[in-house]
């Protein structure tokens, strides 16, 4: 299940892709079957072996292309072990709700991309956000530790990747079907086992089918609604190529 659309990042076969905050590595995956060269990071290292074992599988039944290269590293978004434009292209999945010092992050990220390199940011969307933390506290911090932090604001994200030195130049929404699961998952308890309940049961065999089948009702279905539903929000952004280049959001 992706989340980032990888025409809008321009991935290309051999392209240099740093996934960060890869968790089980759904992006990485698909970057490497397109013949990128991917680091995957993760703060988890149970997720990062995990990544690394499914790539030596990928790897031992030819799924990648010959000559790809995937590599791990274990650390802090704020403080990459990255030369100065290491990347052509950077993937952030869902981790700057987590992160105290989200615009660190970002400078930190935009650092390790390259002039003319690509940008994808996700995040959960406002609305779908704000009613999850209003249906239940056990959703987020402080009472979770290491859940989200903030609820990103209309624009905001686009806002603070343009102060970190990018041009941001398309965003979309996605997973509309996602979000009344976590609405639901919220309301019985978002830390309690989804087989727990009939209804979060259901609803997530639901999603497996989707996930596995991708038949064409829940993809039209899912496009109709990320408009107004979309549980995540995806911005993407370009490094200029001139530090004297001005930026400007070009939000489609």
């Amino acid at each position: 299940m992706l989340t980032v659309d990888y025409e809008t990042l321009d991935l290309h076969a051999g392209d240099r892709l740093l996934d960060i905050g890869c968790g089980f590595g759904r992006h990485s995956y698909e970057a490497l079957r397109r013949g990128a060269d991917v680091v995957s990071s993760d703060f988890s290292l149970p997720e990062l072996v995990e990544v690394d074992n499914t790539v030596s599988a990928m790897e031992s039944y030819g799924e990648l292309p010959d000559g790809v290269s995937s590599a791990s590293c274990n650390g802090d978004v704020t403080k990459l072990p990255f030369p100065d434009g290491a990347f052509d292209r950077i993937i952030a999945s869902e981790i700057l709700e987590h992160i105290d010092d989200d615009i660190g992050a970002l400078t930190e990220l935009v650092r390790v991309l390259r002039p003319g390199g690509t940008f994808a940011a996700t995040i959960p969307a406002t609305l779908p956000e704000q009613i999850c933390w209003k249906i239940t506290d056990e959703y987020h911090a402080p009472k979770v530790e290491g859940g989200h932090v903030r609820i990103y604001k209309r624009g905001e994200l686009a806002r603070r990747m343009e102060a970190a030195g990018l041009e941001v130049f398309h965003q979309h929404r996605a997973h509309a079907l996602h979000t009344p699961y976590w609405w639901l998952r919220c309301a019985v308890g978002p830390q309690e086992d989804v087989n727990n309940n009939p209804l979060t049961k259901a609803y997530n065999k639901l999603l497996e089918w989707d996930i596995m089948k991708q038949p064409t009702i829940t993809k039209v279905a899912d496009r109709a609604l990320n408009p107004i539903l979309g549980k995540s929000l995806v911005v993407y952004g370009v490094k200029p190529i001139s530090a004297s280049q001005p930026s400007g959001a070009h939000a489609a």
